[in-house]
């Protein structure tokens, strides 16, 4: 990258992080339980809005994974979602009427949020429809991949975004409050991606999938990423660039086969398209206050007119981790 690349991304990171410092006077305390955390804990970090039905589920779905605290920022649910969580012996929550757009969609809370709660905690930062798969997750806790991922001085572990859906119409059957989703959404892509290496933060950028053949036929170069690192051993001079896609420093982003063999990865699955897809997809292109003008919503709403079926002849019916590595999605790389 040269001195002056390196010089100019510190200053950017810089950056990131007096803005999220400043956009810390956006967010109000709702119940903050932050001094039960233990100095081994593992903390989930996350932005919601209107997902009450999703919570109960997600929530069991990461305890029993590990993880021992959660934080939330809310953004003006109105469904209930912020209470909930205020009610959750081991969940801590913030709120905000702000701009989700103006905080880089999430990204300056969030960054503030980790700076003073996770520093020096593996961290995972992911949505309320994304779930977290690793290698040996059937029968392994996440704190034996954060134990075996410090043992290796390994501090960011990367989780390709996999989009999960029904077979037959997305509306079709009715997701209820608490179901495991992937009981509806239980198909995925298997090929159809696109890889890239961003030059400039060294990070990996992945596109494809249901999304790209569907509702960005026309445009697949606009399609969303898939590429995310949402697992860090946390430090406060860190910080988020574009969701979980990307981070300062650039070391973080080097998760992938850099010359010194296949490295450690996961999946995120994602339960997005769910028969609540709809109506979140025509919520949030009213509200305007996602990326590019809102065009990804612009293009779920135009496309879910047609009532679409994401699953095509190539779908795969999800089964485990393991499945998962063997199409090349993932990656044990060294861990026995």
């Amino acid at each position: 990258m040269g001195i002056l690349g390196s010089y100019r991304r510190r200053v950017e990171r810089q950056r990131f992080r007096v803005r999220a410092f400043r956009k810390r006077r956006e967010l109000a305390e709702v119940s903050n339980r932050t001094r039960q955390i233990q100095p081994c804990d593992i903390i989930v970090f996350s932005t919601i809005r209107n997902e009450r039905v999703r919570l109960p589920y997600f929530l069991k779905y990461y305890r029993d994974m590990g993880v021992n605290h959660f934080v939330f920022v809310d953004n003006d649910s109105d469904d209930g979602s912020r209470e909930y969580i205020a009610d959750q012996p081991d969940a801590s929550i913030w709120t905000t009427k702000h701009s989700y757009k103006t905080a880089r969609f999430g990204t300056d809370w969030l960054n503030w949020l980790l700076s003073k709660y996770g520093h020096g905690h593996w961290a995972l930062t992911v949505d309320v429809d994304e779930f977290l798969v690793f290698p040996f997750s059937d029968t392994r806790p996440l704190r034996a991949l954060t134990d075996w991922l410090d043992a290796s001085s390994i501090p960011s572990f990367s989780a390709m975004l996999l989009d999960m859906y029904p077979k037959g119409r997305i509306d079709a059957v009715a997701y209820g409050e608490g179901q495991d989703p992937f009981e509806i959404a239980a198909w995925f892509d298997s090929g159809n991606y696109t890889i890239s290496k961003n030059d400039r933060y060294a990070n990996l950028w992945i596109q494809g999938g249901p999304r790209a053949r569907t509702f960005f036929t026309q445009n697949p170069e606009r399609a969303p990423a898939m590429n995310k690192i949402p697992l860090v051993k946390w430090d406060r001079h860190y910080t988020y660039v574009s969701s979980t896609h990307m981070l300062l420093p650039r070391v973080l982003n080097k998760v992938y086969d850099v010359g010194g063999g296949e490295k450690a990865s996961g999946c995120l699955l994602h339960a997005k398209f769910l028969d609540t897809f709809g109506v979140k997809a025509k919520e949030e292109l009213e509200r305007g206050q996602h990326y590019a003008n809102s065009h990804e919503y612009k293009a779920y709403h135009d496309a879910m007119r047609q009532n679409p079926d994401l699953w095509c002849k190539w779908s795969e019916k999800y089964i485990n981790w393991r499945q998962l590595e063997i199409l090349g999605l993932m990656s044990k790389g060294n861990w026995a």
